[in-house]
C-alpha cells in the first residue's frame, strides 16, 4: 500500500475516515432514515442500538485487554499519514467496529438499506488501513464485533408477523337495480353528507325510500320509521362507524343485508368491506355481490339497566374513552382536529390507570383493546383488519402493573416491540368478559362512549351481518 501513487483516493480517504469519527457519519444516516415511519426508522434505531454496543466494547474492553501500537509513520508517504494518530490501542478497530455494527443492525431489520450502506461501511473500514491508522488485522478484528454486535440487537427487532392476503367470504343478497325495497338511513352530519349526493342516489335507485338523521333526532326512532312500511329488501347507511353500527345490528335482526357507503367522517367498516365509493357500492347493490362479516354481541350491565349492542369493530376501556369524552366536550368550540389534540394532551397529563376484570382475573391497565377480528400489525397500533369472518375476538391490554410500566411501553413503541412487551398483552378469544372492580368504567364502542358500565361480555356472533360489497 506505501507503494500506490498519490492521487484523488488520498483526500476521499482522509474525509471519509474523519465523518466516521465518533460515528458522525452514521448518526446522520439515522437521523435521515427516522424521518421515515416505519421499517426505515426501526432500521435507523436497531443501527444505532448496535453502534453502542460495539463501540462500548470495542473502547471499554477490547483496546484495554488487547493493546498494540498503531502503525509506524516511515511506513506510508506523508500526504496519506493520518496525523496526529489516535492515541489508544491500534487493535481493534472502532471505526470499523461502529460500521460494521450500524450496518448489520440496519440489515436485521431492512436487508435493502444494510445492503445499500454496506459499500460505505467498507470503505470505511479500508480508510483506516489507507490513512496508516490501522493495521488490517486491526480492521478485521474490529468488523467482526461490529457484526456481532448486530446480531445481538437483531433479537430486540423481532420481525412483525405479516398479515395474511385479504379474503372475503361471498355471500348472495337481493339485487336491487331500481333500489326497490332499499331503505337508506342518511347521518346529515357525516363528513361527505351533501344534498347533490343524495340527487346522485335517487337518480342511480329510483324507488330507493331515504331517511335523514339531522341533529337532535333519535337514530333509533328512525330506523324503526324506516321500516315501518312493508316490503324492504334490504337497508343501507350514510354514516359514520357508529351510524353503521346501529343500522347493522337492525339488519342482523330483521335478516336484512346491509349496504354500506362511504359516507362518515371514519369510515373503518366500510373500507374493511371494500366500500371505498358510492359508485363501488351502488354496482354492488344491483347485481347483489355480497360478504359475510362476523360480528361481536356486546351484553352490558349499567347503572341504568342492561343493554344489548352489535360491535363491527373494535371497543375499548381506559385511554381512548377518556380521549373521546374530552374532545367532544372541546369540539364545538375548536372543532374536531384541534380538540383532538388538546385532548390527547389533557388525557396524558392527568392519566391514571383503570382496575377491572378480565375473564374474572383482576387487572389494573392503562388500556384494553379488543378488535373484532384479527387486526395487523400485532403491536399496538393495529391498523388493518384483512379477514372479516375469522371468528375470533383480538384482545390487547397494556398493564399498568409492572414497574415504570409508562416507560417501559414508551420503549415498546420506540423500538417496535411492542408485540413483546412484558407490558403488552395478545390473545384472541371467542368470548371476553369485563367486570369493574370498584368503580363502574366508560367503554367506547365502535367510536361510542358509553358511561357506568359495571360489565360488559363480548361473543363473536360468526357471519351473522351480510354486506353488499363491490370486491
Amino acid at each position: 500500500m506505501s507503494n500506490l501513487p498519490a492521487g484523488p483516493i488520498d483526500g476521499l480517504m482522509r474525509g471519509l475516515s474523519a465523518s466516521a469519527t465518533k460515528g458522525k457519519l452514521w448518526f446522520c444516516i439515522a437521523g435521515a432514515a427516522a424521518l421515515i415511519p416505519g421499517k426505515p426508522r426501526r432500521a435507523a434505531l436497531s443501527g444505532l442500538l448496535a453502534l453502542g454496543i460495539a463501540s462500548a466494547g470495542t473502547n471499554l474492553i477490547f483496546k484495554t485487554l488487547l493493546p498494540r501500537r498503531r502503525p509506524a509513520a516511515e511506513l506510508l508517504p506523508f500526504y496519506r499519514f493520518v496525523n496526529p494518530q489516535p492515541k489508544s490501542s491500534s487493535l481493534p478497530s472502532g471505526h470499523t467496529a461502529s460500521a460494521a455494527a450500524f450496518v448489520t443492525g440496519v440489515y436485521t431489520v431492512s436487508p435493502a438499506m444494510g445492503l445499500a450502506l454496506t459499500p460505505l461501511a467498507l470503505g470505511v473500514a479500508y480508510s483506516r488501513v489507507h490513512t496508516g491508522a490501522h493495521w488490517p488485522s486491526d480492521v478485521v478484528a474490529g468488523a467482526a464485533i461490529g457484526v456481532a454486535a448486530g446480531l445481538v440487537v437483531k433479537n430486540w427487532f423481532p420481525p412483525h408477523e405479516l398479515s395474511p392476503e385479504s379474503r372475503i367470504t361471498e355471500a348472495s343478497a337481493a339485487a336491487l337495480p331500481e333500489g326497490t325495497g332499499l331503505r337508506l338511513v342518511v347521518n346529515q352530519g357525516s363528513g361527505s353528507y351533501s344534498e347533490q349526493a343524495m340527487a346522485a342516489l335517487r337518480e342511480d335507485f329510483p324507488d330507493l325510500q331515504i331517511n335523514e338523521l339531522a341533529e337532535g333526532d333519535d337514530l333509533k326512532e328512525l330506523i324503526d320509521r324506516s321500516l315501518e312500511e312493508p316490503g324492504a329488501m334490504a337497508l343501507a347507511v350514510w354514516g359514520g362507524d357508529g351510524t353503521v353500527g346501529a343500522l347493522a345490528q337492525r339488519a342482523i335482526t330483521e335478516k336484512l343485508p346491509l349496504a354500506v357507503f362511504p359516507g362518515g367522517t371514519f369510515n373503518h367498516f366500510a373500507r374493511d368491506v371494500h366500500a371505498e365509493d358510492v359508485e363501488g357500492v351502488s354496482k354492488a347493490i344491483s347485481t347483489g355481490a355480497a360478504l359475510l362479516s362476523d360480528v361481536a354481541e356486546v351484553r352490558m350491565e349499567r347503572q341504568d339497566g342492561e343493554e344489548r349492542r352489535v360491535m363491527l369493530n373494535t371497543a375499548s376501556v381506559g385511554i381512548y374513552p377518556e380521549l373521546v369524552q374530552r374532545r367532544e366536550a372541546l369540539q364545538k368550540t375548536l372543532g374536531k382536529p384541534l380538540a383532538s389534540i388538546v385532548a390527547g394532551l389533557r388525557t396524558f397529563a392527568v392519566l391514571k390507570p383503570t382496575k377491572l376484570s378480565i375473564d374474572g382475573q383482576p387487572r389494573k391497565i392503562w388500556l384494553i383493546y379488543l378488535g373484532r377480528g384479527r387486526y395487523y400489525p400485532r403491536g399496538f397500533a393495529p391498523l388493518e383488519r384483512p379477514v372479516l369472518d375469522d371468528g375470533v375476538l383480538d384482545t390487547r391490554y397494556i398493564s399498568a402493573r409492572t414497574l415504570f410500566s409508562r416507560l417501559r411501553l414508551l420503549g415498546a413503541i420506540v423500538t417496535g416491540r411492542t408485540e413483546v412487551s412484558p407490558v403488552v398483552s395478545l390473545s384472541t378469544a371467542r368470548t371476553v368478559r369485563l367486570d369493574a372492580v370498584g368503580a363502574p368504567f366508560a367503554l367506547a364502542i365502535d367510536g361510542e362512549v358509553l358511561d357506568g358500565v359495571k360489565s360488559a361480555v363480548f361473543t363473536v356472533q360468526p357471519s351473522a351481518l351480510t354486506v353488499y360489497t363491490p370486491r
